[in-house]
């Protein structure tokens, strides 16, 4: 019998690995095409009527996004809701904080795109999230782009599942770096989406301590502007109420726009995360470049935002996709 060639085996192998692999290539921008073609459409008008009721739509379906594409992927996982023998994503402590604007968008989206016969049950919670966050993006002033379509909804969410895995306000550049590395996110990519606190809100005890025990010797945060750590003082009173919570961009709150990094160059960075991506030097000519180029920084988004759209993407036996968003099925 004679040998294979070599070649030929290599070559049979890579086009069965690229046959069965699951890979994000398998994200499509036209994925609904033939299935529900009208689904962004549909989506688009559920996500415009909210925000017509609250701007709160606004940062809640953005940071949803994030907070599920973070924890096991991009999968609505976050989306689901506890049961008496599961504690899930959302009840997480580092969830607790994401209004329920977010959840009621993407609720309300999936049941426009049920009621339509031919899309009933062929379209993911996870895809309809990431539509919706593209479309807060442009409804507040932001670019627009092309969603890739094609993600499963995750077949469990756990509150364990959270742990570590979240980056805090606290974070230094190195912290940012490597948790945003680990989902194949650059230290660009993290700048740019540390962008979206431009239309965010922060309860007071998220950076409480940078106005009132930052260090011993500095009870106020040194690399805070003085005018807004006096500012952000009277706002967040030492006894202020759990729920009072304050605009991360102080000058333009409801618009996506570049301001986020002028108020970086001013010491108006809120977290400790977002002004350490000034102090440091290693992060501070990106924010400089997009303070002055918002076009820049616009196309940066756009590429940061596809790829996080692209991470832990669930495809096969890995998913499903869920009657209800909040329940698995």
């Amino acid at each position: 019998m004679g040998r294979l060639n070599p070649i030929l085996v290599w070559s049979l192998c890579l086009s069965l690995c690229l046959f069965l692999c699951p890979t994000s290539a398998q994200l499509k921008t036209n994925f609904y095409a033939n299935i529900c073609p009208n689904v962004e459409n549909i989506v688009k008008n559920v996500v415009t009527q909210k925000f017509q009721q609250t701007f709160v739509t606004v940062p809640a379906t953005i940071r949803l996004f994030f907070h599920d594409c973070f924890v096991q992927g991009c999968d609505a996982s976050v989306i689901v809701a506890s049961t008496g023998n599961n504690k899930a994503e959302k009840d997480h402590p580092d969830n607790l904080s994401l209004a329920g604007d977010g959840f009621d968008t993407v609720i309300k989206a999936k049941a426009a795109v049920d009621a339509v016969p031919q899309c009933k049950n062929k379209v993911s919670c996870a895809d309809i999230l990431a539509l919706a966050a593209r479309d807060v993006i442009v409804l507040s002033g932001g670019p627009s782009y092309a969603v890739e379509l094609g993600r499963l909804d995750g077949l469990s969410s756990s509150s364990k599942n959270v742990d570590g895995n979240l980056p805090q306000p606290t974070f230094n550049l190195n912290q940012l770096n490597s948790m945003f590395a680990s989902h194949g996110l650059s230290q660009a990519d993290m700048v740019a989406l540390s962008a979206a606190h431009t239309v965010g809100f922060s309860h007071c005890n998220k950076f409480s301590n940078r106005i009132y025990s930052f260090s011993p010797g500095n009870p106020v945060d040194p690399s805070l502007n003085k005018a807004y750590a006096t500012q952000l003082q009277q706002m967040c009173p030492k006894d202020v109420a759990p729920d009072i919570a304050i605009n991360m961009d102080p000058n333009t709150p409801r618009t996506f726009d570049n301001v986020y990094f002028k108020n970086l160059e001013l010491g108006q960075g809120l977290f400790t995360s977002d002004q350490v991506l000034f102090t440091d030097a290693r992060s501070q000519p990106t924010v400089k470049t997009w303070a002055k180029d918002n076009a820049a920084f616009q196309r940066a988004f756009i590429t940061a935002m596809t790829k996080l759209g692209r991470v832990g993407v669930k495809t096969g036996n890995n998913g499903n996709i869920r009657r209800d968003c909040s329940v698995l099925n």
